[in-house]
């Protein structure tokens, strides 16, 4: 049996929170991304750092290969967890798990309170992207290009053997996901993106809000894919702001 301590890593543990943030990392990312976050939103947010399988301690558990089964794992662990307000995290790939799990819990219970996306295009923006058909050179050059993983590791052979079936893995969930029509969030949407992401722009960014009914805000930023590191005082600012606060207006 599968627990929620498999999946979710409590770094500071907190108790006497108020809200719940749960943050999903991008493709080839894990937990540890997110520590950072933790640290400065404890005591008053618990956050949920999401370890996907196959990955760091989890790396001898077979991999997730849709971005629908992971949020149908994710969804239902959350729905075990203590009542609190629920807001979720996502940045890249970790913006469309978050998305369709929200959908999931919404469609069996309580809306979360906020979806913070980052870095990722709305959900039924596509592009003709095939990383994962790449040979493994060209999987690294797209790492390479968009800064994702600390590319000094990339000249160590241990450690690309060990980061390239997590990286083919994760773009082919993204590269495959078709987004599900007929349905819209209640839940209000808080997007962030870099204004030089080559990977999603700030138009195919601000279609979110065709996404929600529950209101919308775009921040956009100076940067690339990984522009959230160097402004990543801005989004925990917005993101206390959002929590400690009123909903999102519409």
């Amino acid at each position: 049996m599968v627990t929620a301590d498999r999946w979710f890593r409590r770094f500071h543990p907190a108790p006497a929170a108020k809200t719940r943030l749960v943050c999903l990392p991008h493709a080839g990312g894990s937990a540890s991304f997110f520590f950072p976050v933790s640290k400065a939103l404890a005591p008053d947010v618990e956050v949920l750092a999401v370890q996907y399988p196959g990955r760091q301690d989890r790396r001898q558990e077979p991999f997730v290969p849709t971005i629908g089964a992971l949020a149908d794992a994710i969804a239902a662990l959350l729905r075990e967890e203590p009542d609190l307000p629920l807001a979720l995290f996502g940045h890249s790939m970790g913006a469309m798990v978050a998305y369709e799990v929200t959908r999931r819990l919404e469609s069996s219970g309580p809306a979360p309170v906020t979806l913070f996306v980052s870095g990722r295009r709305a959900p039924d923006r596509y592009r003709d992207d095939r990383v994962h058909t790449r040979s493994d050179e060209g999987v690294l050059a797209e790492v390479r290009r968009l800064s994702g993983t600390d590319t000094d590791l990339l000249g160590d052979e241990e450690v690309v053997r060990m980061i390239l079936p997590v990286l083919r893995n994760d773009y082919r969930a993204v590269e495959t996901y078709r987004h599900t029509p007929g349905f819209r969030l209640s839940t209000p949407v808080v997007a962030f993106t870099g204004t030089e992401d080559p990977v999603a722009s700030v138009a195919e960014v601000d279609a979110w809000a065709e996404h929600t009914t529950g209101g919308f805000e775009l921040v956009a930023l100076p940067g690339g894919h990984f522009f959230l590191t160097r402004h990543q005082d801005v989004l925990l600012r917005t993101m206390t702001e959002r929590l400690a606060g009123p909903r999102v207006a519409v």
